[in-house]
């Protein structure tokens, strides 16, 4: 019975001990904001103040590529996107950019904005070039540079030609060429109206959520196959990098790619198997893709599932700059949803979002630093809260900006900050539920009305601009 109770104490203790060493390798800090002044800010007048969209989800008329996703219908009769929402016409932005372009100078006082070329709009048909298309995205950069705003060009944010996707798309590598012939002709158009470009947008959420969970196209849900995918994104980033590099104008150009980062924190800080969820999440969306950008090192593992590692020769530091995408943690427990709509654990004092998150300005602060390791100029790419009500806008503006102030009095090298998003948007498997916008979108009307809690926004860039925020 002795020996018993000396290894039951034993275990304990080494139990003890690991949660001890991974609370202090992994603390997830929560600031006292009643004792914080949030509008204790520096932020020098040159500083990038803007807004982000994706052409899907606000252009509207979209109907060769992730629109075939949303009209589908399984067995059960149940549609891939909640309330079985399809983006339609959108904020039919396609039409109505010169009114957007007009009220981010006139009424938000912007200087950036980030938005996407639709692949299938410019290559409709594999090999195929529409000069319509191509057109219309050059009248939409000549109205931003008339208007004083500069652009940043998201080259992929999540969809594609169905051509491509039926050639199947990121998992054969043998496609990636096709995606570089796209990036070279849209750099070879416009590189000389825009001076930075995202490769792609969120290779994490793209690969886990089409390919392992099956939430997004093309709904497969194979853990390998997501591995795959994941590495001949990455693979395709670089070589986007270096081609892109290669072509007139490319010495100039700053290239890099958008990274999400959510952290994952466990629910139960005393239950071990929250903390290997937490590890185990955290290098599927997170260590994976940043070792491999510094490195050129790719290692996914998930145990029991799968394991793929290489290292891509020449690969490690192919960025000019970084866009960090960054909402809140994700608290994780054993049981949670894996399907939308998703299901929040959240802290006592945590106030959510209408997205299953809080609002968690500290875990933006975390997330600046750790992206800064990559030793890169930072562009906050994505930053936004979902709320119909417009009752937790300006809160969640005040506090993650002063935790952006923070992190750059820190150290951080972080150049300019992109508001998600400038209008209502159709938000991928949330559909239109989630409002997002600065502007509240009437779908009905497509009028814009600028939100309350989005003058907090305006306040800090004014402060900005006059050398007093």
């Amino acid at each position: 019975m002795f020996w018993v109770y000396c290894s039951l104490g034993a275990v304990l203790v080494i139990y003890g001990v690991t949660l001890f060493v991974l609370s202090r390798s992994y603390p997830e800090p929560n600031w006292d904001w009643s004792q914080i002044d949030t509008s204790k800010l520096d932020f020098p007048p040159d500083f990038e103040w803007g807004a982000a969209v994706a052409a899907h989800q606000v252009e509207g008329g979209n109907h060769n590529n992730w629109s075939e996703w949303e009209k589908r219908v399984d067995a059960s009769g149940n549609t891939p996107i909640q309330h079985g929402d399809v983006s339609g016409q959108a904020a039919d932005q396609w039409n109505r950019y010169p009114e957007d372009v007009r009220r981010m100078k006139e009424e938000l006082g912007l200087n950036g904005y980030r938005f996407s070329i639709e692949w299938s709009r410019i290559e409709p048909e594999q090999g195929r070039f529409d000069e319509a298309a191509i057109a219309h995205y050059h009248a939409v950069l000549d109205a931003l540079q008339a208007a004083g705003i500069a652009p940043m060009v998201t080259i992929h944010h999540f969809t594609h030609p169905v051509w491509f996707e039926e050639l199947g798309a990121f998992e054969k590598a043998e496609n990636i060429p096709l995606f570089l012939r796209f990036a070279e002709k849209v750099f070879s158009e416009y590189e000389g109206k825009v001076s930075r470009w995202c490769t792609f947008n969120e290779i994490g959420p793209y690969s886990v959520m089409g390919y392992g969970l099956g939430v997004f196209p093309p709904g497969v849900k194979s853990y390998r196959r997501m591995a795959k995918v994941m590495r001949n994104v990455l693979v395709a980033h670089v070589q986007t990098y270096r081609l892109l590099k290669s072509l007139p104008g490319g010495d100039e150009a700053q290239i890099g790619l958008a990274k999400n980062i959510f952290q994952f924190d466990p629910y139960r800080r005393w239950n071990l198997i929250h903390w290997v969820q937490c590890r185990v999440m955290d290098n599927v969306f997170n260590q994976t893709i940043l070792t491999f950008l510094k490195t050129g090192h790719f290692h996914l593992h998930i145990p029991g599932r799968v394991r793929m590692v290489e290292t891509i020769p020449d690969a490690g530091g192919c960025l000019d700059f970084i866009g960090l995408n960054y909402y809140s943690t994700l608290l994780i427990s054993l049981f949670m949803k894996k399907e939308p709509p998703f299901e929040p654990n959240l802290r006592p004092f945590q106030i959510r979002a209408d997205m299953p998150y809080a609002i968690y300005g500290e875990g933006f602060h975390r997330a600046l630093h750790r992206i800064s390791q990559l030793e890169k100029p930072i562009w906050v790419t994505e930053n936004g809260i979902a709320d119909a009500k417009d009752d937790r806008r300006a809160l969640w503006i005040q506090r993650y900006l002063y935790a952006l102030n923070k992190a750059r009095e820190e150290g951080c090298d972080v150049r300019g900050y992109y508001y998600w998003s400038l209008i209502d948007n159709f938000e991928w498997a949330e559909g239109y539920a989630m409002r997002f916008g600065l502007y509240e979108v009437d779908f009905s009307t497509q009028e814009r009305r600028l939100r309350d809690g989005s003058q907090a926004y305006v306040d800090v860039i004014r402060a900005s601009r006059s050398g007093q925020g």
